[in-house]
């Protein structure tokens, strides 16, 4: 049983990491406005960002930089969070939207939505990206068979994930008039984005949030096993639907806005499961904001590999993904050997 003494410094030391996740955030974001593409200097930064001034510094700032590292935030929140939720639900550490086949699924439909419907709404992109976001799942699921292991389900999912972005390449092959667009879209793009698009991600945040809090004891359950919590007179079956809802909501809206950002799903719940535990109560706020920072950063990085023009996101978080998503199948299959 923890004592009081150490329930305290525990307390403590979440708070100072808590602390220390939002300057790092800040200071992200500050740099996310002040350094890109064209000089700014810190009294432009400021007057742009309280709203004093209109001139064109100001307004490249207001209309462009602003939004795209809000929705860098949001976006990495969202990621994040979807991939702790898919960890959780398949008791898997190599799980994610990106190698579950969410993120591929959702961006296959989503390239249908646009090929087949000519000047296709946002909203519609959205709801393309959540059908195919849960038919990807699905796949992956019933391809890995009733004895889900691990290194199983995500060879699944790899698989799954090649299979539709195969498919999603020639349909982009063979309808080349919109081939420059999506291209970028699809290695995971922030360069685009406008207030339009953080005010229609907004909901999807504030009713996955509102879900996720209160369910927060209850996704314990899934760290049981099945037997033992349906024996507790727990409905297992139902929450696990309720996170893999979650997962559909959090990674569909996050891919119909801004493409596949692949990996940051995968590297971020490992991170702050490493600083603080599985203590949910404090690893979950915790994954979202550290989701959030690093997609800050990462989108800042991305100005500068081919400076000064524009790269995809998705770049940066591939480069840190593809070998954590080694070491970690690397770990996974030697302690299933071990056992």
């Amino acid at each position: 049983m923890m004592t009081a003494p150490s329930q305290g410094k525990q307390k403590r030391s979440a708070f100072l990491l808590f602390l220390f996740s939002f300057l790092l955030l800040i200071a992200g974001i500050i740099s996310s406005l002040k350094w890109g593409q064209a000089a700014i200097s810190w009294r432009t930064l400021y007057e742009a960002v309280t709203y004093q001034g209109n001139d064109k510094a100001h307004l490249y700032i207001q209309t462009l930089r602003l939004p795209r590292a809000i929705m860098a935030f949001v976006v990495g929140v969202h990621l994040a969070l979807a991939g702790l939720l898919t960890q959780l639900i398949t008791r898997n550490p190599l799980a994610s939207p990106h190698i579950f086949g969410i993120n591929a699924g959702a961006s296959f439909a989503v390239v249908i939505g646009l090929v087949a419907i000519d000047g296709l709404s946002l909203f519609g992109s959205i709801a393309f990206a959540f059908v195919g976001a849960a038919l990807g799942a699905l796949l992956v699921w019933s391809l890995a068979g009733s004895r889900q292991q691990h290194v199983r389900l995500a060879l699944a999912g790899i698989a799954v994930h090649f299979l539709l972005s195969s498919l999603t390449e020639g349909m982009i092959i063979l309808n080349q008039h919109s081939t420059d667009s999506i291209l970028f879209w699809l290695v995971g793009s922030l360069s685009s984005v406008v207030w339009g698009d953080v005010h229609s991600i907004l909901p999807f945040t504030v009713i996955s949030l509102v879900v996720l809090i209160p369910m927060i004891p209850s996704f314990r359950l899934l760290l049981m096993d099945d037997a033992v919590a349906t024996g507790l007179g727990q409905r297992i079956a139902v929450v696990r639907a309720v996170g893999g809802l979650l997962v559909i909501a959090l990674a569909g809206s996050a891919v119909a806005l801004c493409g596949p950002i692949g990996f940051l799903c995968l590297i971020v719940p490992h991170i702050a499961r490493y600083l603080v535990g599985g203590r949910l109560a404090v690893l979950v706020p915790l994954t979202g904001l550290l989701g959030g920072c690093m997609l800050v950063y990462a989108d800042w990085i991305s100005k500068f590999i081919a400076f000064p023009y524009e790269s995809p996101v998705g770049i940066v978080t591939a480069v840190i993904g593809g070998p954590f998503f080694i070491y970690l199948a690397r770990r996974s299959k030697s302690r299933g050997m071990a056992e």
